[in-house]
């Protein structure tokens, strides 16, 4: 993040010689209420940075009727009590490099090309038994998809495996589960994109809560990212053992826990000014809370989401410190060269 970005805020909240005292300032009730909006997930978070998105379609949890399309490669076995060299010669290229589908037919041994765009499994393999029983009788056909060009889920990011393909049944779930995505992987800032629509899926709801409304039964063409653990973060500064960002992968985090990551609070911190900085640069909403909220209110009550800047004010004496501290070594040089002198017999006053 560009370094003027994170210190103007501060800048703002520091330019009077200490936390901001305007106006428009909210209390810990407001905080409270606003954690209790974050705690729904990844849509009430977007709609509270101004990127509201739709409710999730009851019908993309629907299965639908997979049917053959053009590219796919299906794979077709036989079986025939009499005739192996026909059931060798299918299954040779079946097992190997399979049927491809072009111009919505297949080439069979011993048969003309057969249609199978547009049909599900259950209605090609009726089809081609059919043909083969014009012509053989007791001849049973096995037909599954081996590969699909066109019916497939694009992934990126933190995956394990680039393309799985569609059958009209397969979920989210196992989609992700299948990519082997590894649990640091930043859910938040992931997504599914749909006919170039990104889609209102909470991944860290369906992965981590078990939210099974997430579950949406995926599509040929839809695409998934999994992001980086750093791709959405909060910044703490100010009076703490370690200013910095800090990356939160579920979308949210405890006030608590960010200060206990960030070091905590030194003595030089003014403990009833810990500001949270939530919203765009032109017009933040600051909160400002104490010490005795962080540590009596439960952790779901006061949460962090992608973006925020938590301060810490310092205490008007922590100045003083600084410059005390500043000055001992000289102090402490005076006091060296002193008993040099003394044991040398020079007097020093």
């Amino acid at each position: 993040m560009n370094r003027f970005l994170w210190e103007l805020p501060l800048l703002l909240l520091t330019a009077c010689g200490g936390p901001y005292m305007g106006k428009d300032l909210f209390g810990a009730d407001e905080f409270v209420l606003d954690s209790y909006k974050i705690r729904e997930g990844k849509l009430s978070i977007l709609e509270m940075q101004g990127a509201p998105m739709a409710e999730l379609s009851s019908e993309m949890l629907d299965e639908y009727e997979d049917r053959i399309d053009e590219d796919d490669v299906l794979q077709v076995a036989l079986y025939h009590p009499k005739r192996s060299d026909l059931v060798s010669a299918v299954s040779a290229v079946g097992q190997t490099v399979g049927y491809r589908v072009i111009h919505g037919e297949i080439l069979l041994p011993d048969l003309p090309a057969v249609q199978v765009k547009g049909l599900t499994l259950a209605e090609a393999r009726e089809k081609i038994q059919k043909d083969y029983q014009g012509q053989i009788q007791d001849t049973e056909v096995f037909l599954s998809f081996k590969d699909r060009l066109s019916r497939k889920i694009e992934l990126a990011g933190l995956v394990a495996t680039a393309a799985i393909p569609v059958d009209g049944r397969i979920r989210l779930f196992d989609v992700l589960a299948k990519a082997r995505v590894p649990p640091e992987a930043n859910l938040f800032k992931s997504y599914v994109i749909r006919e170039n629509q990104m889609l209102p899926v909470d991944l860290n709801r369906l992965l981590k809560e078990g939210d099974m409304a997430q579950n949406i039964v995926m599509r040929g063409g839809d695409k998934i990212y999994i992001a980086e653990p750093s791709a959405a973060t909060i910044m703490v500064m100010g009076e703490v053992g370690r200013e910095g960002s800090m990356a939160i992968p579920s979308g949210s985090i405890p006030l608590r826990l960010a200060l206990a990551q960030a070091g905590g609070i030194p003595y030089t911190g003014d403990k009833s000014y810990i500001q949270i900085i939530r919203g765009s640069i032109a017009k933040p909403k600051i909160y400002t809370l104490s010490w005795e909220h962080v540590i009596h209110l439960p952790n779901e009550s006061l949460l962090l989401m992608p973006g925020d800047i938590v301060y810490v004010a310092a205490k008007p004496i922590s100045e003083w410190n600084r410059f005390i501290s500043q000055l001992l070594p000289s102090f402490t040089g005076i006091e060296v060269v002193g008993n040099g002198a003394g044991r040398l017999g020079v007097l020093v006053p």
